[in-house]
């Protein structure tokens, strides 16, 4: 199968999965495509799949991230103030390191709006529907939504990291108080140590609960730059640690904060 092939092919069997959209027209220019079946697969609660559906959205996912093409840890050069860590802004889907830390909610299974342009549906996207599955799998078995402040880790699937790390950073909605501080933290040194213990040599962290979370992004940023450098100076880790950032006003704010 081409390309167009096996979009197509993937948009007719979701659509056939659910009976109010077997009359859903498939647009015939590639973006309508595109955006249709991101956004069917979006909507799609967790449950099973067939093999074949599995085989060809995973030739169809791994082919559209390689065209976007990936970024290397090498490709990036460390921060003046210290070697172990990285700046790099854009789409974290695209950097091809051990692990990337994803922003999500507390239910843990991904972002459900079609087409939404969070962190947690991206990631979710591009991974394909088996990261939604496995993250289902994992809080059935936990059997409650997941605590603010700690981390879960999945395959990376049709992204080029090998894992993915979810945490739940905290909400501000009456200003910053000592303890959303502490649990912004604990989301960073709980990725930390879930990264550590899977032998994770390089990740990504994204701005943890800055956007609709709405924590002051410098204030976010100090945490996140502290609570990494102190977790690798007193556990002694060679990992190296990438922040990324994909707003401008992110890009400055750790730019100063790194000594680049």
């Amino acid at each position: 199968m081409q390309q167009e092939e096996r979009r197509i092919w993937l948009i007719k069997k979701l659509l056939s999965e659910r009976i109010e959209y077997r009359k859903q027209e498939i647009p015939e220019d590639e973006i309508g495509q595109k955006k249709l079946l991101r956004a069917l697969m979006n909507v799609r609660a967790p449950r099973s799949v067939s093999d074949e559906f599995l085989q060809i959205q995973d030739e169809y996912l791994q082919a559209e991230n390689a065209a976007e093409g990936y970024v290397n840890v090498a490709d990036l050069k460390p921060a003046g103030s210290d070697e172990r860590l990285y700046l790099w802004q854009g789409d974290i889907t695209r950097l091809a390191l051990d692990a990337i830390v994803n922003a999500a909610n507390s239910g843990m299974t991904g972002c459900y709006q079609p087409l939404h342009g969070c962190i947690d549906n991206i990631i979710h996207s591009k991974a394909g529907i088996q990261l939604r599955l496995e993250c289902n799998r994992i809080m059935e078995e936990q059997g409650h939504d997941e605590p603010t402040g700690q981390a879960k880790i999945t395959p990376g699937y049709n992204l080029p990291c090998k894992y993915v790390l979810h945490t739940v950073g905290p909400i501000v909605s009456m200003g910053v108080t000592p303890e959303l501080e502490k649990l912004l933290a604990s989301s960073y040194r709980s990725c930390l140590e879930l990264a550590s213990e899977n032998d994770v040599k390089s990740m990504a962290f994204c701005c943890i609960s800055t956007g609709v979370f709405m924590f002051p992004n410098q204030r976010a940023a100090e945490i996140a730059v502290d609570t990494v450098r102190t977790w690798l100076d007193e556990t002694g880790s060679d990992m190296k640690v990438v922040f990324n950032v994909f707003k401008n006003l992110d890009r400055e704010i750790y730019y100063k904060i790194l000594n680049y």
